[in-house]
């Protein structure tokens, strides 16, 4: 039996999806809250790269995305809510603010702050400008409740 060039190029074309490699992600504590889920149904199929956009993949676990190949970020919903700090930075993206831990650098931890669930994010530097994947980011994480926002030291005055 022959087949057709057309259908030969579809079943190359077929076998070379269903390849992709889901990123492997350890889910969080509370990742099946319904807030987990309206999260993620609403990340961006795209975030900015240093060289271009990097697409959203597929991840192999509920309430998390991750964007690029190799990875450059990696969302976790329903990870533990931060107290309040004084030793890390808070930073603001959209109306999101998140408390900022670059003790892994060139890998940056940001966590969301003041909202329940709390959604945690890692970003590669050297593949990613954080502040333009947080801003992308921040129109999904505005779905988990803000109980309370970050303050500065004006505010405390």
């Amino acid at each position: 039996m022959r087949f057709s060039p057309l259908l030969a190029a579809a079943a190359l074309l077929l076998a070379l999806t269903g390849c992709a490699q889901a990123v492997v992600v350890e889910p969080a504590a509370d990742a099946e809250n319904a807030q987990c889920a309206d999260v993620v149904v609403r990340l961006p199929d795209s975030v900015p790269g240093r060289s271009g956009d990097l697409e959203l993949r597929e991840t192999n676990a509920q309430g998390t995305g991750a964007w690029g190949s190799p990875t450059a970020a990696i969302l976790s919903c329903g990870v533990p809510a931060p107290d309040p700090t004084s030793t890390l930075i808070c930073v603001s993206a959209d109306g999101v603010d998140w408390l900022l831990d670059e003790s892994k650098a060139p890998s940056i931890l940001y966590t969301s702050y003041g909202r329940e669930p709390a959604v945690q994010v890692i970003i590669d530097q050297d593949q990613a400008a954080p502040g333009a994947v947080l801003f992308e980011l921040a129109g999904a994480v505005k779905y988990t409740e803000q109980l309370s926002e970050c303050t500065t030291v004006a505010d405390s005055l």
